[in-house]
């Protein structure tokens, strides 16, 4: 569920059998987020809002409405161009090194360019988009070595090396740009 707030913008709702009270937090879009019981109605969750704005605009720190709807639009464009590039690039250097994975996901995480999933799931972030095309192929190259090393050993780096000389440099490189903005 969302709520329109006048103060917040969108506060986005999430109903979870696990929870057990109500827990305000920032998700990564720089809307507030509410996590509720289940159970919960629409009602009460507006009145736990309402009683509780004092409290959220000293302890969090909310982007301002103009804000989150610009950076909605620049996940938009940049998934846009994920989508046309990310897949095939994968692809290309799969099939260049012989290697096979399962499927490509696009994310927008905040703390990883990309991840190999034991079922050979090759995950890229959308934000790979914004860094020099280098960068992008060497995370490419690293999650396809994941393929045959799951751990980050000599042999997963002695495989990256392989196909990326310059993935030291490149490595040091992507540690200025972050994966979530």
């Amino acid at each position: 569920m969302i709520i329109n707030d006048k103060e917040f913008g969108e506060v986005i709702v999430r109903r979870s059998p696990l929870a057990r009270g109500v827990k305000f937090t920032v998700s990564t879009s720089g809307r507030l987020a509410m996590s509720v019981p289940k159970h919960t109605s629409d009602f009460l969750a507006k009145r736990f809002l309402n009683s509780n704005r004092k409290a959220i605009r000293e302890k969090l720190p909310i982007k301002d409405p103009n804000e989150q709807r610009a950076r909605d639009y620049q996940k938009k464009v940049l998934m846009k161009k994920a989508r046309e590039y990310l897949p095939y690039r994968l692809e290309y250097y799969a099939k260049r090194y012989g290697y096979t994975y399962s499927k490509c996901r696009l994310t927008h995480a905040n703390t990883r360019w990309g991840s190999c999933s034991s079922n050979r799931t090759i995950s890229l972030n959308i934000g790979l988009m914004k860094v020099p095309e280098p960068l992008r192929d060497y995370v490419i190259l690293h999650e396809l070595a994941h393929l045959n090393h799951m751990d980050h050993s000599k042999a997963f780096w002695a495989e990256v090396g392989s196909h990326d000389k310059n993935y030291r440099s490149h490595e040091k490189k992507l540690k200025m740009f972050n994966p979530g903005v």
